[in-house]
């Protein structure tokens, strides 16, 4: 019986946000907002048929249709501002909550769904909000594990203990970041996607720059500071904590603008032209790193208040002489990412092929104009029910979407 007990879904990757302001009833700015209704759908790719997904428009035929094509179970749909007056849906049995990621807001939304839900979950430590949750997603517990990994390993291509990121609160912690690596990159301890980034190449610092530095103390109590290194590639490491126990998932190498921000994610392995030196860099640390993280996980007090999937977004640079090395630990994203989808996706490729998983956003330019051309440009080819080249929507694509997400092999 506890097979058929569904799995509710709600895509929220503003949830860092929420957290970082605290209030239950916090409500992302309009443009956010529209990003998480027009990519509501996108959680549909980790349900089951008897799952529900909570969402802000109900797919339209033509969307369910092209899902089919490539065999992917469509779980059901229910519009997220009427899930918690609906009868019935209120007392459907439930297994789980599974939002893109926790928060006060999260928990608030989701409240009148939480009494039909299993035991098992009324018992986990995710069913009730705690202060302890705020700090595990702050980037100041992924220092606390990077230091943990760094000296649980001994090999020169680590991080070294000089470049480790300070913890700043005031203009003159700040300067003297600035004094010891010259070029930095400040973040807010609780963002996604490369937001609330703040690069420092160049002094003396702009009175603007120094408003927006102080701006992220006053909001959040502190930022981060790192050294501005020469990166060569992001590479994220993917895992599922249950009861306790920590499970390597993959890795999911993704690509970022020059702000940092999430551009998207490879599919099937790094780039073809990917150097020979940098694939064998990626396998050492994949074997060398990856159990090492898990223990610092398990021995954090993460382990005993969370359960579900994470990921920990590693940075490979070129240090002194051209030599590759790597920050294990740059941050950890206790929730669903988008690394994470793309395995996933991974499944509706055809074995072998290459391509990416992408987000759209261009300001004038609706996702259905978008589509229209690429679909014109690079038709989808299927073979055996999985998609072997050419372009493919995952989101809603109607003439008022902004935002979409796709597939390109």
């Amino acid at each position: 019986m506890k097979g058929l007990l569904c799995n509710i879904y709600l895509f929220n990757p503003t949830c860092e946000y929420a957290i970082a302001n605290g209030s239950p009833n916090w409500q992302p700015n309009r443009l956010l907002q529209k990003m998480e209704a027009d990519l509501s759908t996108l959680p549909l790719f980790f349900a089951g048929k008897n799952d529900f997904v909570l969402v802000a428009q109900m797919p339209n035929a033509e969307f369910i249709q092209s899902l089919q094509r490539i065999n992917v179970e469509i779980p059901g749909f229910i519009l997220k501002n009427e899930a918690a007056s609906n009868v019935e849906f209120l007392k459907l049995s439930k297994n789980r909550l599974i939002p893109w990621g926790w928060s006060p807001a999260a928990h608030q939304l989701l409240l009148p769904l939480k009494q039909s839900c299993s035991a098992e979950f009324r018992q986990s430590p995710l069913y009730q909000w705690k202060p302890e949750h705020r700090e595990i997603t702050s980037r100041k517990f992924a220092i606390e594990i990077l230091q943990r990994v760094c000296t649980s390993i001994d090999a020169d291509y680590l991080l070294p203990p000089e470049l480790n990121p300070n913890i700043c609160t005031t203009v003159n912690d700040f300067e003297n970041t600035i004094r010891q690596w010259g070029k930095i990159m400040v973040k807010a301890p609780w963002s996604s996607s490369g937001r609330g980034l703040q690069p420092i190449t160049k002094t003396p610092v702009h009175p603007k720059v120094w408003e927006k530095l102080m701006g992220i103390v006053k909001e959040q109590g502190c930022a981060i500071a790192e050294p501005y290194l020469n990166k060569v590639l992001d590479l994220a490491f993917l895992f599922e904590l249950k009861k306790g126990k920590v499970e390597f998932k993959g890795i999911s190498n993704f690509c970022t603008n020059q702000k940092g921000q999430y551009e998207g994610n490879y599919l099937n392995g790094l780039p073809l032209n990917t150097e020979k030196e940098i694939v064998e860099f990626v396998n050492v640390v994949e074997r060398e790193i990856c159990e090492p993280l898990i223990k610092a996980i398990e021995n954090s007090k993460m382990d005993s208040i969370y359960e579900g999937v994470f990921g920990v977004d590693t940075l490979i640079y070129s240090g002194e002489m051209g030599k590759l090395r790597i920050n294990p630990c740059l941050e950890i994203n206790v929730r669903h990412t988008m690394g994470m989808l793309s395995l996933q996706l991974e499944k509706l490729v055809q074995p072998g092929k290459k391509g990416m998983f992408r987000t759209y956003y261009q300001p004038g330019v609706s996702f259905y104009q978008f589509k229209q051309e690429m679909e014109s440009k690079f038709p989808a080819i299927m073979v055996e029910g999985k998609l072997a080249s050419g372009f493919f929507p995952l989101t809603i694509a109607t003439e008022n979407t902004l935002f979409g997400a796709y597939l390109l092999i």
